[in-house]
C-alpha cells in the first residue's frame, strides 16, 4: 500500500511539474479547448525601447521637492506575424530574472532562461491578406507587481500567430529586477499604457521608417493586464480611482487618475476596444467606488481564481465584475485557483525556492491547462471585438459549475472536449 501511495504521489508531481527546458510554454495539451491552438502565421519577436520624457518621479517626491521629473524608459517586447527566411526557425531564448526586487538575499535577482516559439528579429509579414482594415489589431500587455514583459509569453506568441501585433511592457520600478515603491505602480500604469498606444500608433504610420510602419491597426486595440496590470487597464479605460486611493500616493498625486477629474475623463482613448483583466488588484482595497467602476464602458473579460488571496475574489474581482455596470463583461473563474491565473508555468530554475515557484504556480491547477484555457477565451473575446470574427458562440455558455455541484449531464461548453470544462465557472452581464 505504501508503494502504491508513493507511486501516486510521484505521478501527481509529474503532472503538475513545470515544463522542461526543451518544451515551449503555451503548447496545447491533449485536452486543450479548440481556440487554444496556435494560429497559422509564423511569429517574429523584437525587443524595443520607448522613452516617456518629463514624467513625475513620484518616488523622489517630498515637501521640499514637490515636482521631481524624469524620463521613464520602457522596455517593450513585440511579437508580430513574420515572414521567415529560408532556414529561419521560430525559436528564441528569453532571459528573465527570479526574485521580488533587488537587494533581497532570500530571493536574489538570478537570471533564468526559457524557450520561445518566435523568430528573433524576423521580417514582418505584410497584413493585407489577413487584416483588410489595413493592419493587425494591437494588443498591449501589462504585467503584475513585480513581474516582467515576458511572464505571459504563452499568450503573446499565441495571439501573434493569429494576426495581432502584441506589445508587452516592462513597467519601470515594477519589474522583478527593479521593484521599487508601490506609489510608482499606482500612478504610472495608466500613463504607461496610453503612452505605448500613442507610440506604437506613431510607429505604424506610413513613412515612419519603423519596422511596424503599415503593420498595426491601432484603432483596434486591446489591453491585457495581470494583477496590477489589470488595475492599470481598468484605470486606463475609465475606472477612476476613489478619494481613498488618492491618499495611497504622496502629495495626492494620484488625483490625476481620479473619478470625476475632468482631465482624467478626457484621456479616455476610443481606440481601446476591449480589456482582458486577469486577477485585477484593487477591488478589495477601496481603490474604486461604484461611480468609478461605472466609468468603464469597454467590453471586459475578467479572469480569476475563487481563492485569490492577493486581489481577493468575493470582495475583489467579483466586485469589479459586478460593478462595471456600463460595460458588457464576462467572468471566467478557476474554482480552487489562487492569484496566478495569468503567467507562464514555473521554469525549472524556480524549483529551488518555494517563493519563486509559488509566484508562478497554482496549488491545485496545472499551469499548462490554465494557459490553454486562457488562450481559448482570449482568442474568442478579442476576435469578436477587434476582428468581428464569429466567435460569440464560444462565449454563450451554460453556467457550468456556478452552483458548485457536478450534474449528471452538465452539457458541453463549445470548443471543450467532454469533461474538460470541469472546475470552471462562467458568468456574463450585459451593459446596463
Amino acid at each position: 500500500m505504501r508503494d502504491v501511495c508513493r507511486g501516486l504521489m510521484l505521478a501527481l508531481a509529474l503532472v503538475a511539474a513545470p515544463l522542461s527546458a526543451q518544451e515551449y510554454f503555451g503548447d496545447a495539451r491533449p485536452d486543450a479547448p479548440e481556440l487554444a491552438a496556435r494560429g497559422q502565421l509564423p511569429v517574429g519577436v523584437r525587443t524595443l525601447t520607448a522613452e516617456h520624457a518629463d514624467q513625475l518621479d513620484i518616488l523622489r517626491y517630498s515637501d521640499a521637492n514637490p515636482n521631481p521629473r524624469y524620463s521613464r524608459k520602457l522596455t517593450l517586447e513585440v511579437w508580430y506575424p513574420a515572414q521567415l527566411q529560408p532556414g529561419q526557425k521560430e525559436h528564441t531564448v528569453y532571459t528573465d530574472v527570479l526574485g521580488s526586487g533587488p537587494n533581497d538575499p532570500a530571493r536574489p535577482n538570478t537570471p533564468f532562461t526559457f524557450n520561445g516559439r518566435a523568430a528573433r528579429d524576423a521580417a514582418p509579414q505584410a497584413p493585407a491578406a489577413t487584416a483588410p482594415a489595413g493592419g493587425y489589431p494591437l494588443v498591449i500587455v501589462s504585467h503584475g507587481y513585480p513581474g516582467s514583459r515576458l511572464q505571459m509569453s504563452y499568450l503573446t506568441e499565441n495571439l501573434a500567430s493569429k494576426g495581432y501585433v502584441v506589445v508587452a511592457i516592462d513597467h519601470p520600478e515594477s519589474t522583478r529586477a527593479d521593484k521599487a515603491g508601490f506609489a510608482s505602480t499606482l500612478l504610472n500604469r495608466a500613463q504607461d499604457d496610453l503612452f505605448v498606444l500613442r507610440t506604437v500608433a506613431a510607429w505604424s504610420q506610413p513613412g515612419s521608417g519603423h519596422f511596424l510602419s503599415g503593420l498595426v491597426d491601432a484603432d483596434n486595440t486591446a489591453l491585457v493586464g495581470y494583477s496590477m496590470g489589470g488595475y492599470g487597464a481598468l484605470n486606463t479605460v475609465g475606472a477612476g480611482v476613489s478619494p481613498v486611493a488618492v491618499a495611497f500616493v504622496p502629495g495626492g498625486k494620484l488625483a490625476v487618475n481620479q473619478q470625476g477629474n475632468a482631465q482624467y475623463e478626457a484621456r479616455r482613448d476610443p481606440r481601446i476596444k476591449a480589456v482582458v483583466a486577469f486577477a485585477p488588484w484593487g477591488g478589495a482595497h477601496k481603490v474604486w467606488e461604484p461611480a468609478g467602476l461605472a466609468g468603464v464602458r469597454t467590453p471586459t473579460l475578467f479572469v480569476s481564481g475563487d481563492q485569490d488571496d492577493v486581489a481577493g475574489y468575493q470582495d475583489g474581482v467579483l466586485r469589479l465584475f459586478e460593478g462595471a455596470v456600463h460595460a458588457d463583461r464576462y467572468l471566467l473563474t478557476y474554482q480552487g485557483g489562487r492569484h496566478n491565473s495569468a503567467p507562464n508555468p514555473p521554469s525549472p530554475a524556480m524549483l529551488a525556492n518555494f517563493d519563486d515557484f509559488m509566484s508562478y504556480a497554482e496549488p491545485v491547477w496545472d499551469s499548462r491547462r490554465i494557459n490553454n484555457i486562457n488562450q481559448h477565451f482570449v482568442t474568442a473575446f478579442l476576435g469578436i471585438h477587434l476582428k468581428q470574427q464569429p466567435f460569440q458562440p464560444y462565449l454563450d455558455l451554460p453556467p457550468l459549475g456556478a452552483d458548485g455541484t457536478i450534474k449528471p449531464d452538465p452539457g458541453l461548453w463549445k470548443g471543450f472536449p467532454k469533461r474538460a470544462a470541469l472546475g470552471l465557472a462562467w458568468r456574463h452581464l450585459p451593459a446596463q
